[in-house]
């Protein structure tokens, strides 16, 4: 097991981001009292699985403490073993991968698990645009809260597809079948985890209860683009916002709301305006005392998120977890 540090610049709260991920549905996350985090994913690499538990430090005067993450990284299932038949954690390999030819393994999961917290991001300067009273208010009702990433630009993208035209809690159980019955087992802190299939193993896997036939090519194609590094994370990142966007909507299945979903979420680029998601634009309207009609005003709230820059992506996710809270507890 590798025992590794994340210092975040600006706040952070770990157990914030843990409450967060209990009430979205596609992480099928269950918490416990210990506000651990516990984890279990595709490793960026595309074949190994990562099982990792995090902790964040308390400190006296309330400020940010130091995450610590300890983690093992788990060999993937040799090329010629990929038959769709379900997942055996004992036969993926004889044990944790090890670095061979001067590869860096370790400093990769690292940078991963910062990119999952958003904590590869500088956040010093988030509490200045407290000089907005909208943004005040929700940094007030949710301190200390940053994105909480999907696991890659691949996993995001699967979950578009699956979740495309479904209810979200059906995506989350057909997601949940296909970590459990393909994906690596792993322990992590005294718990069970499934991770979800990485590349290879879903593109193996030939029907899939509960999606078309439609949706499961699709998957496939997704595998394949994962391997070719088209949803590279730090490749999406490093481009225009526009130019990734339309990069990402080449793929199968993939529109535009998804494209902003796997670059913002899956990527975790921290300053991008959606410009196509209907609830974010009404959570907007609804902040600012805007008008109905003006949720449909795609430029003025445009206008109205330049103000966050360059921190749009992470008020976006304030104002989508207000519009949670508000709907699980109307007044």
């Amino acid at each position: 097991m590798t025992a590794v540090s994340l210092t975040p610049a600006g706040p952070f709260s770990l157990a914030a981001g843990v409450r967060f991920l209990e009430d979205f549905t596609p992480a099928c996350y269950s918490g416990t009292a210990d506000e651990v985090l516990r984890l279990a994913f595709p490793a960026d690499d595309g074949h190994s699985t990562v099982a990792a538990v995090v902790r964040q430090e308390e400190t006296a005067d309330g400020a940010a403490g130091t995450v610590r993450a300890e983690f093992t990284v788990h060999p993937g299932v040799p090329d010629g073993d990929l038959d769709g038949s379900p997942a055996d954690p004992a036969s993926a390999g004889a044990g944790p991968v090890s670095a061979e030819c001067g590869s860096r393994p370790d400093e990769a999961v690292r940078a991963q698990l910062a990119r999952i917290l958003s904590l590869d991001v500088d956040g010093s300067g988030f509490p200045a645009l407290a000089a907005d009273p909208v943004v005040a208010g929700l940094m007030a009702e949710f301190p200390g809260l940053r994105p909480v990433c999907f696991h890659s630009p691949y996993e995001a993208a699967v979950w578009a597809v699956i979740g495309h035209r479904i209810r979200m809690t059906q995506a989350a159980a057909i997601k949940a079948r296909l970590a459990e019955r393909y994906g690596r087992r792993v322990q992590v802190a005294g718990r069970t985890l499934h991770a979800f299939p990485t590349p290879p193993v879903l593109r193996a896997i030939t029907r899939i209860p509960g999606l078309t036939e439609v949706k499961t090519e699709r998957l496939h194609a997704l595998a394949e683009a994962a391997d070719a590094g088209e949803l590279d994370a730090a490749r999406l990142r490093a481009m225009p916002v526009d130019d990734a966007l339309t990069a990402l909507r080449t793929l199968p299945g993939i529109g535009p709301f998804s494209a902003e979903l796997i670059l913002i979420r899956g990527a975790g680029h921290p300053d991008v305006f959606p410009h196509h998601e209907p609830r974010l634009h009404a959570a907007i309207a609804t902040a600012y005392g805007l008008d109905e009609t003006a949720s449909g005003d795609i430029g003025r709230l445009a206008g109205i998120a330049d103000g966050w820059r360059p921190y749009r992506s992470w008020i976006g996710l304030l104002l989508r977890a207000r519009a949670e809270r508000i709907g699980r507890h109307p007044s």
